[in-house]
């Protein structure tokens, strides 16, 4: 069994190498590639391409070194390479993010069939991801869960453009501007903050953000 694990942190990667290593899941006999930034791990993707040595499940950290010649900027943006690449490689994406929309946006664009928050991340709960994994089920960490059941709790952050409203408005950005970021127009834009409003009970865009931040949404 080939298991690829990618993390800027030696100290974590050597940790899940060693989870993996103990019994029952060290019976299987893992071998392990491993590697520390976007880069690294994309020259190893092309070598083990090339020799037709392919990855059985992939363990990646969101949060790695970007790699900006193959606009790979991101585990994400890793992973989904990975999928293009090996598609019968299982993903488990790895992140210290806990906000809702963060989470939200991995499980939308990557779907990994694993996501675990670093927090909940134990020797036997890594093996009970990759256990439940390759028994063809999706392994979903307890705070994971928590912010999937936060999004459909606020139906309208489930749309890509809402979500990319309510993050530029914390960033400071007033709402002509982002008519020529997100290409809605400045009518649509205020239609859809109206609604937002409504959904998270408040009567302007600073108490907008100040809700979503307060619930965990940015």
């Amino acid at each position: 069994m080939n298991i690829f694990l990618v993390d800027d942190h030696p100290m974590t990667v050597e940790g899940y190498s060693n989870a993996l290593l103990e019994t029952p899941f060290g019976l299987r006999n893992p071998i392990f590639t491993k590697a520390y930034n976007c880069e690294d791990a994309y020259a190893i993707l092309l070598r083990k391409l090339s020799l037709k040595k392919l990855f059985d499940i992939a363990i990646i950290d969101k949060g790695l070194p970007s790699y900006e010649a193959k606009s790979i900027l991101s585990g994400s943006d890793l992973a989904i390479y990975i999928r293009e690449m090996m598609p019968n490689c299982k993903i488990i994406m790895i992140t210290a993010h806990t906000e809702v929309i963060i989470v939200y946006d991995i499980v939308k664009k990557v779907r990994p069939e694993g996501l675990m928050i670093k927090n909940d991340v134990t020797p036997q709960k890594l093996q009970q991801a990759v256990t439940a994994i390759f028994a063809g089920e999706q392994y979903y960490s307890t705070i994971v869960k928590k912010c999937i059941n936060e999004i459909w709790k606020k139906e309208l952050m489930i749309e890509d453009y809402n979500r990319q409203i309510l993050l530029y408005l914390s960033k400071g950005f007033k709402i002509k501007e982002l008519e020529s970021i997100i290409y809605l127009t400045t009518s649509t834009i205020q239609k859809r903050i109206i609604r937002m409003k409504k959904a998270f009970e408040v009567t302007d865009e600073t108490g907008l953000v100040k809700e979503a931040i307060k619930q965990g949404f940015i």
